[in-house]
């Protein structure tokens, strides 16, 4: 299983790759700023919930978020 920091940086990918900033995809899947903040920081580690709103959002498994490329 990832780290929160790590698993971070996936998510960081597919915005890149998407072409939206944190603000916006906040806004479209109704998380507070402070929620990528946090993430980013190290300092939690969403919930399951949280990862399938992001899942479907950029059509990638949950499992995107929790495991190393290697692991799979």
């Amino acid at each position: 299983m990832l780290s929160s920091v790590d698993s971070f940086r996936k998510l960081e990918d597919l915005v890149g790759n998407d072409g939206i900033t944190f603000y916006a995809l906040g806004k479209e899947v109704g998380f507070p700023s402070s929620f990528f903040s946090e993430w980013k920081r190290g300092k939690m580690m969403p919930k399951a919930d949280k990862l399938i709103i992001l899942a479907e959002r950029f059509k990638v498994s949950i499992n995107y978020f929790l495991e190393d490329a290697q692991d799979t």
